[in-house]
């Protein structure tokens, strides 16, 4: 006989007031979240509830990680106008707190690090006393353009490590295991933003890895 499966495992369909409006919102305002681009299982219900991470700089990466749904190729131009874009959709959506991510740029000479900069101080400034959460590429682990994030003062400043060091080839394209770690570190010691940092179990890794 077929065994049930748990609830926790069923993933709601897209629906409700809350899940429109976000859509809309973002849609408008030609923005990208990377629920979608992921292609994230959970989307339905952040969405729901109210929240999203809006990813910038495009939806084009010029990485390919083996984990990730994101597009890769050649990005477009940098959009400057998506500062405002961004802002104004914030405050919108009434946000007291706020996730950001972004494709990795390996196109560009600071890899996107003035970009993220201005987008913080912008965000900030048309949207008072909102706390950030900025989850950052590597920066090929470049500390001046790490610097840049943390001066621009978000609360907190994640990177995550995706998987175990011996994986880290497999899973992650154009990463390194300790750049990604010097990236961590550089947060850490600048005693400014809060670090953070996440980790994918299931793809092989044992507990002693871990």
């Amino acid at each position: 006989m077929m065994q049930r499966k748990p609830d926790w495992l069923k993933i709601e369909l897209p629906q409700g007031k809350q899940y429109l409006d976000i859509k809309e919102v973002i849609a408008r305002n030609k923005l990208h979240t990377i629920c979608v681009s992921g292609k994230c299982p959970n989307l339905a219900e952040c969405w729901g509830n109210g929240t999203a991470t809006f990813m910038i700089l495009g939806e084009i990466c010029t990485r390919s990680c083996g984990f990730c749904a994101t597009k890769t190729g050649k990005p477009l131009p940098v959009d400057w106008d998506e500062l405002d874009r961004l802002a104004d959709t914030i405050s919108k959506m009434n946000l007291k707190h706020c996730v950001i991510t972004s494709v990795d740029r390996d196109d560009l000479r600071d890899y996107g690090a003035e970009f993220w900069a201005e987008t913080i101080r912008y965000v900030k400034k048309k949207n008072p006393g909102i706390t950030l959460e900025t989850l950052i590429p590597d920066f090929l682990g470049k500390a001046e353009l790490i610097h840049k994030v943390i001066d621009a003062g978000p609360e907190i400043i994640s990177h995550n490590m995706e998987t175990v060091r011996r994986l880290t080839p497999l899973v992650r394209s154009r990463a390194k295991y300790d750049i990604s770690l010097k990236t961590i570190e550089t947060v850490a010691k600048s005693n400014k933003s809060k670090p953070k940092s996440g980790m994918m179990v299931g793809l092989g890794e044992t507990p002693e890895e871990v």
